[in-house]
């Protein structure tokens, strides 16, 4: 990764940590904020869990450093891959910035409050309600899409078969 990678991931944690200040500023006190009537809208939600709320029920003293390791597992990966990735792969590049400022921005949140601040609801009307997310979650999922393109565009490089051909 150049820095230029770095500075996109620093940027997009910086998007993500002054949108939940604002959240935390004018939607905590239960106040919602429809955005476009019956479809998106915003309201302040703690996200103990991860991805989509899951194991937020889950009460266990440990749950923050669990997850928190495993967000710096998951950094200390990125950069050391990113580091070794062939230089020419842009769109790799971009994916892994993405994911990593996205995951920074959720571990930040998590070392500093104890939990994750979601803000956007996408919904239908009442029938469909898609769990609350945040700007770290969106950067995760495009850089996680972005890999996904990446791999199908270079797949002689997820191949497992030895150099040479194998036997």
């Amino acid at each position: 990764m150049k820095r230029r990678h770095f500075l996109v991931a620093l940027a997009i944690l910086a998007l993500d940590q002054g949108t939940k200040w604002l959240a935390v500023r004018e939607l905590a006190g239960g106040r919602d904020l429809e955005i476009v009537p019956g479809f998106l809208r915003l309201s302040y939600v703690e996200n103990t869990g991860v991805a989509f709320g899951l194991f937020d029920g889950a009460a266990s003293p440990w749950k923050p450093w669990i997850l928190g390791g495993l967000a710096l597992a998951a950094i200390a990966t990125i950069i050391l891959y990113g580091l070794h990735a062939p230089k020419e792969r842009k769109l790799l590049h971009l994916a892994l910035a993405g994911t990593l400022g996205g995951i920074a921005g959720n571990l930040v949140d998590r070392v500093a409050r104890g939990y994750v601040v979601d803000f956007v609801e996408f919904h239908l009307r009442n029938s469909f309600h898609w769990p609350n997310f945040n700007v770290a979650d969106s950067a995760i999922t495009v850089g996680v899409a972005l890999l996904l393109v990446d791999t199908l565009r270079h797949p002689e490089h997820t191949s497992s078969a030895p150099p040479g051909g194998g036997p």
